[in-house]
């Protein structure tokens, strides 16, 4: 399992009876987790003394409870590449705050493989694609990459320039784009760009600002092999995240294997996860699969 445990503004300490208590910076959630299937005593003072908790409906969706808890604050994590980024929070629908703290292994991960190539003088293109408030967005650009940054929903872009203003990356090569991914990719086909790594962490199901329609189990394995048709002859990475539980880290594996090969790279596939800082134990938050470039 690749772990998220870098993080310094950031911690789950319980989990208990589908729901989390975290630590977001000076403030204390707590959210619902379809994972956390186990019922351990809530022996944590958080659980009593939380600064939000979202409170799941039996109709479907919920509501979020606020106690002494500002509209909006900012964490920090740092890469290692000594580089900060700077994240701003905000509880909105559906339980999220604008950030997904577990992405941080993969951050780690391919914000090396951009700095190394770059200081070898290479020029790295990425493309981000479902590319939600720009926590990918933000690691490959301070690593020293030309990012092109696509999601569907306008809010989401404004709010990854925030992050990206706040981070120190205002003039950062970052291209900024509202647009449904499959049809941005089937239209970089048609104009002949490549890029030298993609990320896509797509949602399960989802629509387009047109209305299209998405689900995952129909529509990811042909955006990789579209993806794969504007991935330079000698491509740095290429990595996916899932949150679905029937993608296994095998399927994602499989997936980018027979896309990708391997004759010039490495596939892996893992768990990620967060660990819980009060029993030592991992939360699985999804999985990844990752292509890697060798000898380059």
């Amino acid at each position: 399992m690749w772990l998220a445990d870098q993080w310094n503004d950031y911690e789950v300490i319980d989990c208990s009876k589908g729901e989390k208590l975290e630590r977001w910076g000076d403030y204390l959630l707590v959210r619902p987790d379809p994972q956390v299937i186990w019922d351990t005593p809530k022996k944590e003072k958080g659980w009593r003394k939380m600064n939000g908790h979202y409170h799941r409906s039996s109709k479907g969706g919920g509501e979020w409870e606020f106690f002494q808890l500002p509209k909006e604050w900012t964490i920090q994590y740092s890469l290692p590449i000594n580089k900060k980024l700077t994240f701003h929070l905000k509880p909105f629908s559906f339980k999220h705050t604008g950030l997904f703290p577990e992405q941080a292994a993969n951050w780690n991960w391919f914000s090396q493989l951009i700095a190394d190539a770059v200081s070898k003088g290479r020029q790295v293109k990425v493309l981000n694609l479902f590319a939600y408030t720009g926590g990918a967005t933000l690691a490959a650009a301070a690593a020293g990459a030309s990012v092109t940054h696509v999601d569907a929903s306008k809010g989401m872009v404004t709010w990854a320039k925030e992050n990206a203003i706040s981070s120190g990356l205002k003039d950062a090569p970052i291209r900024w784009l509202v647009d449904d991914c499959v049809k941005f990719v089937e239209r970089e086909i048609r104009r002949g760009n490549h890029y030298d790594a993609i990320i896509m962490d797509p949602p399960s199901y989802g629509r387009g600002p047109k209305g299209e329609i998405w689900k995952i189990e129909e529509s990811v394995y042909p955006l990789i092999q579209l993806c794969s048709q504007i991935l330079t002859d000698n491509p740095l990475f290429f990595l996916i995240n899932s949150y679905t539980t029937g993608l296994q880290p095998a399927v994602l594996s499989y997936m980018i294997s027979t896309v990708l090969g391997t004759a010039n790279g490495t596939v892996t596939a893992s768990e990620i996860g967060l660990p819980v800082s009060s029993n030592g134990l991992v939360l699985p938050c999804g999985a990844s699969g990752r292509y890697e470039a060798t000898g380059i």
